[in-house]
């Protein structure tokens, strides 16, 4: 199961997804509203908080949630205040009952990851692909249009036309020939 508890929320935050299953995992933990009664309406407890990357709209709950769940988080860059644990590119965290793949895709920001899971047909892009062809801005401190193109390039490398879902840090999820919006967003983002 894979629940978006950001939906319907409106304020400056970033999705944040509930992935249930043997490894109950929350990814992202957006910003600005209360994730930890939402997540409380879903499940009793959870196993891991998981980021994409560190840029506010994604960790402005990290605290609420860690106090409230006594939950390690995990994430790229150990040296951020509240990551526990480093994931390192290409490997591999389990996200509800599958295992997922960690890609390092920067760009957007320097510790962005994806999560991939060709099992489950399923990838978490964070906010280097969006849906209908969106790419993440690179006009921050870290971004890097270059860098993103060479991103997105790598994630279509990986993926594959048996992607199912979509998940990104914003909008709606893709759960119609995702790897199409992939491409897609390859070819705005080497357009720009």
């Amino acid at each position: 199961m894979i629940v978006n508890l950001a939906r319907g929320q409106r304020v400056f935050t970033s999705n944040a997804f509930l992935v249930d299953g043997d490894r109950t995992v929350l990814v992202d933990v957006g910003n600005d509203f209360d994730v930890v009664s939402e997540v409380r309406d879903h499940v009793d407890d959870l196993d891991a908080v998981v980021l994409t990357h560190t840029h506010p709209d994604h960790v402005g709950n990290l605290g609420a949630v860690t106090d409230a769940f006594d939950v390690d988080v995990w994430g790229y860059d150990p040296d951020f205040a509240g990551v526990d644990h480093e994931i390192d590119d290409e490997e591999t965290v389990t996200l509800g009952d599958h295992d997922y793949v960690a890609l390092h895709t920067p760009g957007h920001k320097n510790d962005h990851l994806c999560f991939y899971s060709e099992a489950a047909g399923v990838l978490f892009a964070g906010d280097l692909v969006f849906a209908n062809g969106g790419f993440g801005r690179t006009d921050l401190a870290e971004g890097d249009r270059q860098l993103l193109i060479n991103s997105i390039e790598h994630l279509v490398a990986v993926i594959d036309d048996d992607l199912e879902e979509l998940y990104t840090g914003h909008g709606p999820a893709v759960v119609t020939n995702p790897s199409q919006d992939v491409e897609l967003a390859l070819q705005a983002a080497r357009m720009g």
